[in-house]
């Protein structure tokens, strides 16, 4: 991995999961964060531990104008921004005959919403100053459909062209956009389904490497699509998932 020592990046959802392992990552090789979630105190506890090297800044990435302060704030304690990972992102499941609009709007506004949002005024600054990188946290499940994940999939499936359009129009300005597409992850946010024995097992019987990722796993793959070794990698989709995507999703109507 290329040295990041004096590179400044931010992480969307940073304060836990997939986010907080890239953060991590990227301390370990010497760059600066600016991490944007809505946990004020893990923010906090994240900002004492790595004084000078990170600052928290509380983030609806929903909202245009704290993605514009996020930004603002980044470049003002740091100095520039050369790579951000959008990542925040949550789901409120259910099926589509039943699911309220406002659950279809809370995933679809999370997850595709904030993530253009996030790209608009990155890409706005790494265009006035030299270019830089983007990644973007999209889902194997932009591929793959599951049961009562209709807003989640779609929203996924939406992050991952928006990552290919982003790379169209932005290359003109030395700037790169990909997107990494996770299969099971360990998070707490997959947590409710896996500690369920027999969905926990329902999922093994897909993923031909029968376990879950660790987040750090989601961390390399993430800081290489930034990094000079991928140089021209450009609109890329890379599945980070255990072979996942080569079998399909398991039937979890069942369980529901």
């Amino acid at each position: 991995m290329n040295n990041f020592n004096g590179k400044v990046a931010i992480v969307t959802g940073g304060a836990s999961g997939i986010g907080f392992a890239i953060v991590e990552r990227l301390l370990s090789v010497g760059a600066k964060v600016a991490v944007a979630d809505l946990n004020s105190d893990k923010l906090k506890e994240m900002e004492e531990t790595h004084k000078g090297n990170l600052i928290g800044c509380v983030t609806n990435v929903t909202k245009e104008t704290d993605i514009e302060a996020l930004v603002n704030k980044t470049v003002e304690t740091f100095g520039g921004l050369d790579y951000a990972f959008n990542v925040a992102g949550a789901s409120k499941p259910g099926a589509i005959v039943d699911q309220s609009e406002e659950d279809w709007d809370f995933t679809v506004d999370l997850c595709l919403k904030g993530v253009f949002l996030s790209v608009k005024h990155e890409a706005r600054y790494m265009k006035e100053h030299g270019g830089g990188a983007i990644v973007n946290v999209s889902s194997l499940n932009a591929h793959v459909p599951m049961f009562y994940g209709a807003a989640y999939s779609s929203a996924k499936a939406g992050v991952e062209m928006l990552t290919k359009n982003a790379a169209l129009e932005l290359a003109q300005y030395n700037i790169r956009v990909n997107a990494i597409l996770p299969g099971l992850v360990a998070t707490p946010l997959t947590s409710g389904l896996t500690n369920i024995e027999a969905i926990n097992e329902a999922y093994m019987e897909r993923i031909p490497m029968k376990r879950a990722a660790d987040p750090a796993e989601m961390a390399g793959p993430a800081l290489f699509l930034v990094s000079d070794d991928a140089s021209y990698v450009n609109g890329a989709s890379l599945l980070v998932d255990g072979a996942w995507a080569v079998t399909g999703y398991p039937d979890l109507s069942k369980f529901m």
